[in-house]
């Protein structure tokens, strides 16, 4: 069993801050990368941003969020955070972890859900 749980999303004033948390446990051998998406009403899901598990961690993000957003992780919590500064409107969205782990030593690697959480950005 593997679970995931988000926290941190709320309602907040453009220009504010927010971060987001995703935390993994359960059957867990290792974890090779993390993501964060999100989903705004009458939209497809996109990635906002992601981060490698290995070394110092390579990181993606989109457009929209670069300057804005910053991924990090913790690898001994199994953790993933998204620090959102500047917020826009825009953002509102449903925040979504993808965290792509393996159970077993020679397991493939599968990604795993979080429930999402609700970011909501008034103008």
């Amino acid at each position: 069993q593997v679970e995931l749980v988000e926290s941190g999303g709320g309602l907040v004033q453009a220009g504010g801050s927010l971060r987001l948390s995703c935390a993994a446990s359960g059957s867990i051998f290792s974890i090779n990368y993390m993501g964060w998406y999100r989903q705004a009403p009458g939209k497809e899901r996109e990635l906002v941003a992601g981060i490698t598990s290995g070394g110092s961690g390579s990181t993606n993000y989109a457009d929209s969020v670069k300057g804005r957003f910053t991924i990090s992780r913790d690898n001994a919590k199994n953790t993933v955070y998204l620090q959102m500064n500047s917020l826009k409107p825009e953002d509102t969205a449903v925040y979504y972890c993808d965290v792509q782990l393996r159970r077993h030593y020679s397991g493939p690697y599968y990604s795993y859900w979080g429930q999402g959480t609700q970011v909501t950005v008034s103008s």
